[in-house]
C-alpha cells in the first residue's frame, strides 16, 4: 500500500487548542430553536421548555461557545421583542427566512439554555436595520449590573445578575445582497467602528467581531476585509469568516478535499488583516472568528423557501449527513486546529436540525448525525498545544482543487499528561500506511485508534430508526517500536490516534 510519513516534535508549536474552536450556532431559522433546543410540552422538556435530550447531546458534543440569534435573522431582529412576558411579545415577519417569528424564545431563554448547556454565549447585534443605539441598549440589558433603564428591565424580568456576555458580533454577512440592510464595505465599516467604540464605552472588556466576507467566492472578497478593517482595526478583536461545502454535485474526491479550500481561505484572511496592520503600524495581530462553517447541500434551500408561505418554524435545510460528510467535517476541524495561532473562535452552523449534528422530531426523539462524532471526539481529545505536522506521502487529482495531498493531519500534545493525539484523514481511494516518528516524545505507548470509515458505505446515514449506523469504530491499538508507530488509514476515513505515557513499571495503573 502507499505510505505517508510525518514527524512529531514538541518544539514545533502552533498554539493552544483553544476551547472556543469548538463552537456552534443557534439561529432563529427553521427548527433550530422551535422544535430543536426549545419545545415546551416535549417529554424531556424542563419547566422553561428546554429540551433535555438536546441539552444532553449538546454537552456530549463538547460545544464551548454558541453564536446567537443569527445569522441572517439578526439583520432584521428587534431584540426587545424577545424579552418580558411571553404572552405580551409581538409576532413578526422574519424577512431572512420567510417565516413568522413568535418571539416565544429570546435572549433570556437563550441565556437560561446556555447556562444549562454549559456553553459561553456569543451574541450578535443587528447592524442591518438598526445601529449604534440599539446595540448599546442590548449590551446594557445584558451586562450592566443595574440602576439603569435596560439593566433594571432585565432584573424585572427575572435575571438579577448581569449575563456578562464577553463575545459580540457586529452584525452578520452585510456584504451579501441577500442580507436585510446590505451595505457597502465603507458603509458597514464606519457603522461597525462607531458601534464598537460605543459598546466599549459601556463595557471595555467585551471582545468584538467585525463582519468579513460571507464566503471566499464573493466578488468583493479581500477588498471587503481590507476596507472594513481600515475603519475598525483599532476597535475590534476578530474578523469573521464563513464557508460551506456543498456535496450536491456528487464529486466525491472534491468534497473530501474541501479542507484545502478552507486552509487557503484562512491564510488569505490573515494576510489581508496583517496587510491592514502593516499600513496602520499596528503591532497587535487580529484573530479570525470562523463563526459559520459546515457541509451544506445548498441547492435544497431555494426549494424550501419557495414552496410555502409565511409559517412558523418550518423544516428548513434539514440535511441528512452521510459518512462521507463526517470525514469532511473531521478534516475541516483538522484545518481549524492547524491555524490555532490565528483562528480564535469557530462555530459549526448550526446546532439542531438546520444543517446540524443533532436532529430531532417534534414530540419525538433526538439523535446524533454522522458529523456529530468527529466533532465530539476532536473537542474531547484536542487538549493542550497544537503541533505542526507536514505529512509526506501520496497525492491525487480533484476537479475543484487540482492535485491534493491524500493525507491530512494535525497533532495535539497535552503537556500536563504527556499524551498525544494525532488526527488524520485519508482523502484517497486506497489504504495508506501512516508512519509516525515519535522520537521527539520518548516513552509514548499506543492508547487507541478510532476510525470513521466512509469507504465501504459512503452514503450511509443515521436516522431516528437507525441512529448508530455511522459511528467511529475501534481499530487495532497502535504500537510504538524504537520511537516509530505505524497505522493503517482506510480509504475516505477520519482517524483519531492516541498515545499516552504508561505508568512506571510496578506503579499504579
Amino acid at each position: 500500500m502507499d505510505t505517508a510519513r510525518l514527524s512529531i516534535d514538541p518544539a514545533f508549536r502552533i498554539g493552544p487548542a483553544r476551547r472556543r474552536l469548538f463552537g456552534s450556532f443557534v439561529e432563529h431559522m427553521g427548527r433550530c430553536v422551535y422544535g430543536g433546543v426549545y419545545e415546551p410540552g416535549h417529554a424531556t422538556a424542563d419547566g422553561h421548555g428546554l429540551r433535555g435530550d438536546v441539552l444532553d447531546l449538546t454537552r456530549e458534543l463538547g460545544v464551548s461557545v454558541v453564536r446567537y440569534p443569527g445569522g441572517n435573522f439578526v439583520s432584521g431582529y428587534r431584540w426587545e421583542d424577545g424579552v418580558g412576558p411571553v404572552g405580551d411579545r409581538p409576532r413578526r415577519l422574519d424577512l431572512a427566512w420567510k417565516t413568522i417569528e413568535t418571539n416565544a424564545f429570546g435572549l433570556d431563554e437563550f441565556m437560561r439554555w446556555a447556562r444549562a448547556a454549559g456553553v459561553e454565549p456569543m451574541m450578535a447585534v443587528n447592524l442591518g436595520t438598526r445601529g449604534v443605539q440599539e446595540a448599546c441598549d442590548l449590551l446594557e440589558y445584558a451586562n450592566h449590573p443595574g440602576g439603569t433603564h435596560f439593566s433594571d428591565m432585565r432584573r424585572k424580568y427575572g435575571a438579577e445578575e448581569p449575563y456578562d456576555i464577553r463575545l459580540w458580533c457586529l452584525g452578520n454577512e452585510l456584504d451579501g445582497p441577500w442580507q436585510v440592510g446590505h451595505k457597502t464595505a465603507d458603509e458597514y465599516g464606519r457603522l461597525a467602528a462607531e458601534t464598537a467604540r460605543a459598546m466599549k464605552m459601556i463595557d471595555p472588556s467585551v471582545s468584538l467581531v467585525a463582519c468579513g466576507s460571507s464566503n471566499r467566492g464573493m466578488p468583493t472578497f479581500a477588498a471587503w476585509e481590507a476596507t472594513v478593517l481600515s475603519h475598525t482595526y483599532e476597535h475590534v478583536d476578530y474578523i469573521s469568516a464563513h464557508t460551506y461545502y456543498d456535496p450536491s454535485d456528487g464529486d466525491r474526491p472534491s468534497i473530501l478535499a474541501s479542507a484545502v479550500d478552507l486552509d487557503a481561505f484562512i491564510q488569505e484572511v490573515v494576510a489581508t488583516a496583517d496587510h491592514v496592520a502593516a499600513r496602520k503600524r499596528e503591532k497587535r495581530r487580529l484573530m479570525v472568528s470562523f463563526d459559520e462553517w459546515n457541509v451544506w447541500y445548498q441547492q435544497r434551500l431555494r426549494a424550501d423557501l419557495d414552496r410555502r408561505g409565511w409559517v412558523e418554524a418550518p423544516a428548513l435545510i434539514e440535511d441528512t449527513f452521510t459518512a462521507t460528510d463526517a470525514v469532511v467535517v473531521g478534516d475541516l476541524l483538522i484545518t481549524l486546529l492547524r491555524h490555532a495561532d490565528r483562528v480564535g473562535v469557530a462555530c459549526q452552523a448550526q446546532l439542531a436540525n438546520v444543517i446540524a449534528p443533532i436532529r430531532t422530531l417534534n414530540g419525538g426523539p433526538a439523535w446524533r448525525q454522522s458529523i456529530f462524532h468527529p466533532f465530539a471526539l476532536t473537542a474531547r481529545y484536542a487538549r493542550g498545544t497544537v503541533l505542526r505536522t507536514e505529512p509526506a506521502g501520496p497525492s491525487h487529482d480533484t476537479n475543484r482543487y487540482g492535485e491534493v495531498s491524500s493525507v491530512d493531519t494535525v497533532a495535539v500534545h497535552d503537556e500536563e499528561t504527556g499524551g498525544l493525539v494525532v488526527f488524520a484523514v485519508n482523502r484517497g481511494t486506497t489504504d495508506i500506511r501512516l508512519d509516525i516518528d515519535l522520537r521527539g516524545l520518548p516513552g509514548l505507548a499506543g492508547a487507541a485508534h478510532l476510525a470513521l470509515d466512509a469507504g465501504a458505505d459512503p452514503d450511509a446515514v443515521n436516522t431516528a430508526d437507525d441512529p448508530d449506523r455511522v459511528v467511529p469504530r475501534e481499530r487495532e491499538r497502535p504500537s510504538v517500536d524504537a520511537g516509530w508507530s505505524a497505522v493503517r488509514l482506510a480509504p475516505a476515513s477520519w482517524n483519531l490516534i492516541r498515545y499516552h505515557l504508561p505508568p512506571p513499571e510496578g506503579g499504579p495503573t
